[in-house]
């Protein structure tokens, strides 16, 4: 996988926490908050030139607060 630790991510704005660059199964990526479950929508890519490009896009949806925010039981 590319280095993807250089993309700058604001804190979650649910909680405070961290939030970190996930890769799921070599097809899309996502930001997610270790601490509460937020994250962003899933961003696919079709093959490694685009990883970044979709990293970056899902860093900035992290960045703009348009995450999804998991309720209560979640």
């Amino acid at each position: 996988m590319d280095r993807l630790d250089d993309l700058y991510l604001e804190d979650c704005p649910c909680c405070g926490g961290v939030g970190c660059i996930e890769e799921e199964g070599g097809w899309c990526v996502y930001v997610q908050c270790p601490d509460c479950g937020a994250h962003t929508s899933a961003i696919s890519y079709g093959n490694g030139d685009s990883l970044r490009e979709a990293a970056q896009k899902a860093a900035a949806n992290w960045n703009m607060r348009k995450v999804i925010a998991p309720g209560p039981g979640e």
